[in-house]
């Protein structure tokens, strides 16, 4: 067993499971706005992964409310909880 595998055999999370916990906890108390590259390297993931999950995210996650907010430089999304 290597160092990085975990006991109990789960597999590690996916990437889209990975942001969708981010932002579940970031905006438990209310909504959030952010820009990826702002968070990218909290979440562990480019800019542009983030960029893709969360379209698929504003689709899919149904305890998360994901919106297209405004585009300055860069898309900013904003969640909360839905």
């Amino acid at each position: 067993m290597s160092a990085t595998t975990k006991p109990s055999g789960d597999e590690a999370p996916s990437k889209e499971q990975q942001l969708k916990s981010y932002l579940a906890e970031k905006a438990a108390d209310g909504e959030m706005y952010f820009k990826s590259k702002f968070i990218a390297d909290e979440v562990g993931l480019s800019p542009k992964e983030i960029g893709a999950l969360m379209v698929k995210l504003k689709d899919s996650a149904t305890d998360l409310e994901v919106e297209k907010w405004s585009y300055t430089s860069a898309t900013t999304w904003r969640v909360e909880p839905a």
